[in-house]
């Protein structure tokens, strides 16, 4: 019999709750945050160097956080110059949110927003089709390639993008993280569409390196609180184990011996940390700063 489990992506209300959720449990934005102000001011030392105005595209920019950070950073270190930062990302909701978020915002005068509702493959054709080769110095994807149907392409394609003292920053989740452990061992049994490849850190360097390609690679601690999930017919709990399965109400429509393995895998050393009582999912980001 067809199993009764279905992709999270299907019922977009709860992929987003399941997803607000886990930023709140997580310390996902921190650890991004703390790179930003620790290490981003070095990768982006040179982008601007003698330029008048610096390009920047957010390709997945989704509701725009992450981004009006990264930019206040480039305009601290390029003061008075315009910066043109350009988005493409697919979802209408996460737009507005962002164009919200640029309308409270107090800091950003010199910089210039332009939102295209695409994905990256359809900016790419869109490019392609009108005859376009416009150069960046700074490129960045946050945890966006999992949506990509062509990962090397996509890569090769926004690489050669790059203006000549310009960076391509990815983040995606560590190889060295709970994500890779669970999702090697029970990807191939949970319902994940077209939409959605498992990818990590650990991923990218062989293909990076074939291709010839300089980088550097950082490693980001991160944690989530999924105590809840242990906690039979909590409400945060199961949707925490959506997001974690990319399975819309995994607790109710798994296969009960599927469920109990991935819940035991769940608290074993290789995903998660015990402490205080606590279950902690090793929530790792890893990123890499490609040279042009």
């Amino acid at each position: 019999m067809a199993s009764p489990m279905r992709s999270l992506l299907a019922d977009p209300d709860r992929y987003v709750q399941s997803f607000r959720l886990f930023l709140e449990r997580s310390t996902e934005h921190q650890s991004m945050q703390e790179f930003v102000e620790r290490q981003l001011p070095a990768v982006i030392a040179s982008i601007g160097n003698g330029k008048s105005a610096i390009n920047v595209l957010s390709v997945g920019g989704g509701a725009g956080e992450m981004d009006l950070q990264i930019l206040s950073k480039i305009r601290a270190r390029y003061p008075g110059v315009t910066i043109n930062n350009d988005v493409v990302e697919p979802s209408a909701d996460q737009i507005s949110k962002y164009k919200e978020r640029v309308a409270q915002a107090s800091n950003l005068e010199n910089i210039k927003f332009t939102w295209h509702k695409e994905t990256a493959y359809e900016y790419e054709s869109r490019m392609n089709a009108e005859k376009k080769t416009k150069k960046w110095d700074f490129i960045h994807m946050i945890q966006m390639l999992y949506y990509v149907k062509d990962i090397p392409a996509t890569i090769r394609y926004f690489h050669s993008l790059l203006e000549s003292q310009a960076k391509l920053l990815i983040i995606l989740v560590s190889g060295k993280s709970g994500w890779e452990t669970l999702w090697k061992k029970y990807g191939s049994s949970l319902p994940v569409e077209d939409l959605c490849n498992y990818i990590s850190t650990a991923d990218l360097p062989k293909l990076l390196d074939s291709a010839g390609l300089k980088y550097q690679l950082y490693e980001l601690p991160s944690h989530m609180d999924i105590t809840s999930c242990f906690i039979e017919g909590d409400r945060e709990g199961e949707l925490l184990l959506d997001f974690l399965t990319e399975t819309l109400d995994f607790a109710k429509t798994a296969p009960p011996e599927l469920k109990s393995q991935l819940m035991e895998e769940l608290r074993k050393p290789g995903c998660s940390e015990i402490r205080d009582g606590k279950v902690f999912f090793n929530n790792n980001l890893g990123v890499i700063v490609i040279e042009p």
